[in-house]
């Protein structure tokens, strides 16, 4: 398998005068990630010790190390962009928002909402920097800036830009699920066919029996499969094989009898309106969440964290960059969406060769990757790999960054 760090080199050129504080609010522009419903009302609640961190860093800016190598002057939000790549021109650590958010509190008022035609402006002086906007941020004729290409993604609804591309991890919110028992055992199952038919596509029937609960939209799933720890291997819970969506039409109940014979059983009626797999008989049925309004806020985390890979999501072994994996820490273990984690590659083991007793050795680990946490449960947290240089594999080490 090939390396699968694909990092892109994004490039902007210059076109104003910048400064370190100006670097901050890029960076913590670009650290954030909006949903609609947030990025709508803009009051993604900043916690106590943020904000602290935020109006002591306005003070003074950013020292100059923390900004990228080739940080431009200034930066016009186009579409497409995301914030994730916006932070990643201006600082070395896109994920550490907390002290770029308050650099230019008086200007950028909501990190958490950046539009196309924003022109953001890095000011250094003192050998630290600040971020701000620039007075005239609707780019017109002759007054813009050329960006190399970069991760397409789609506008949030009031025209914000959202802060990793979503396309990545959209899929994933309803299917990567881990449940805490074995729960699909007692779920709904599709119980037959029309007409017949091995396997289900997308706009057939499908009948089903078992408490719907009063749900009409379900997600199907197959073979429920323990997930182990890696390290204490015991069941962290059990992930289902994703197959597709279903939509209810019609209730099911009993025919009453008729000569004598006993109440006939009439299942429920479903469309398949969506499949990854064809479905078939057997396959089990899970409401649709309701969709999650909050906001994923990339942030390292606020104590130190170890732990293993407990999966590859799908059917690989191993996996690269934009795929998805499952940690063995959680929400008890303090983990939360927008962490952003440091993958680590195990030291191989060796022998000294220069002692003239080949003593046995093995070299250090090295960082070679960065993981995003999208979804959180009990003792399992599921996490996009934003960059690596090795394959990732169960078992491999992450920490914070």
């Amino acid at each position: 398998m090939s390396r699968s760090d694909r990092r892109g080199q994004h490039r902007a050129r210059s076109v104003a005068l910048p400064s370190l504080a100006a670097v901050g609010a890029a960076l913590a522009l670009g650290s954030l990630l909006t949903t609609p419903a947030l990025a709508a009302g803009g009051n993604y609640p900043i916690t106590e010790q943020q904000r602290s961190t935020a109006t002591e860093v306005a003070q003074a800016g950013v020292p100059l190390s923390e900004l990228a190598p080739n940080a431009p002057e200034s930066h016009t939000v186009q579409r497409g962009d995301t914030l994730w790549d916006i932070s990643k021109l201006f600082l070395q650590s896109p994920w550490r928002w907390p002290q770029l958010w308050g650099m230019n509190m008086d200007q950028i008022r909501n990190p958490h909402l950046i539009y196309p035609g924003q022109v953001l402006v890095l000011v250094k002086s003192g050998g630290r920097a600040t971020l701000k906007l620039a007075q005239d941020a609707t780019p017109g004729p002759g007054n813009t800036v050329k960006l190399s290409p970069r991760v397409r993604s789609s506008l949030l609804p009031n025209g914000a830009i959202a802060a990793i591309p979503l396309h990545l991890i959209g899929p994933f919110l309803n299917e990567a699920v881990v449940f805490d028992t074995d729960e699909l055992e007692r779920a709904p199952r599709i119980v037959a066919t029309q007409e017949g038919r091995v396997m289900l596509s997308r706009g057939e029937i499908a009948y089903v029996r078992g408490d719907l609960s009063g749900a009409r939209d379900f997600r199907l799933f197959r073979e429920p499969r323990p997930m182990i720890d890696p390290e204490s291997r015991q069941v962290l819970g059990y992930e289902a094989r994703y197959v597709g969506s279903a939509e209810f039409l019609r209730a099911g109940g009993l025919l009453p009898p008729a000569d004598g014979k006993a109440a006939v059983l009439v299942p429920a009626t479903f469309t398949i309106s969506s499949t990854r797999l064809e479905a078939v008989i057997g396959d089990r049925l899970s409401p649709v969440p309701q969709s999650d309004l909050a906001a994923y806020v990339p942030h390292a985390p606020s104590a130190p964290v170890e732990g293993r890979i407990a999966s590859v999501y799908g059917e690989a072994v191993l996996a690269g960059q934009n795929q998805i994996v499952a940690l063995n820490r959680g929400a008890r273990d303090g983990m939360e969406r927008g962490h952003v984690l440091a993958l680590w590659r195990a030291g191989r083991t060796t022998m000294d060769r220069t002692d003239g007793q080949r003593t046995a050795m093995r070299l250090p680990d090295e960082r070679h990757g960065l993981l995003f946490v999208f979804r959180v449960f009990d003792r399992v947290s599921y996490a996009l790999i934003l960059s690596v240089q090795d394959p990732v594999g169960v078992g491999d080490r992450f920490t914070q960054p």
